[in-house]
């Protein structure tokens, strides 16, 4: 139990007693934004350093310019990156991972080391599965 759900007097894994509607629509869109893929990819790249855009897509494997100009909007907006734009012809700009974006780093990082410590495992099962179902 995290503190700040003990000290409300209910588990974390529980919303509060008082949560309105509203609220579960807001927590699954952040939900939906920090989980979504290139969101995930983004992150992790950025937390080994501040980086600019084009050094940026490079790191990223398989995401398109529009996707990673998007991902990065909706970053920065939610408040999780910062874009710096350099004093230098022509501007260059750098993007970097704020407070709130190195908080979600290690989540995410720890979520991918699940991943990968099961992942034959889940290979398996997906086997199986399509054995079965195929």
């Amino acid at each position: 139990m995290n503190r700040t759900a003990s000290a409300i007097g209910h588990p974390a894994s529980e919303p509060p007693p008082d949560i309105e509607h509203r609220d579960c629509r807001m927590i699954s869109e952040i939900l939906g934004r920090i989980g979504d893929k290139w969101t995930v990819l983004v992150v992790m790249t950025l937390r080994e350093r501040p980086r600019r855009f084009n050094e940026l897509k490079r790191a990223v494997d398989g995401i398109s310019q529009q996707m990673l100009a998007r991902t990065l909007k909706a970053l920065e907006r939610d408040g999780m990156v910062s874009r710096r734009v350099q004093d230098s012809v022509p501007p260059q700009v750098e993007y970097s991972l704020t407070e709130l974006g190195t908080s979600l780093a290690e989540p995410v990082k720890q979520l991918g080391q699940w991943a990968w410590a099961h992942l034959e495992l889940i290979r398996g099962h997906r086997a199986h599965y399509d054995r079965k179902t195929g």
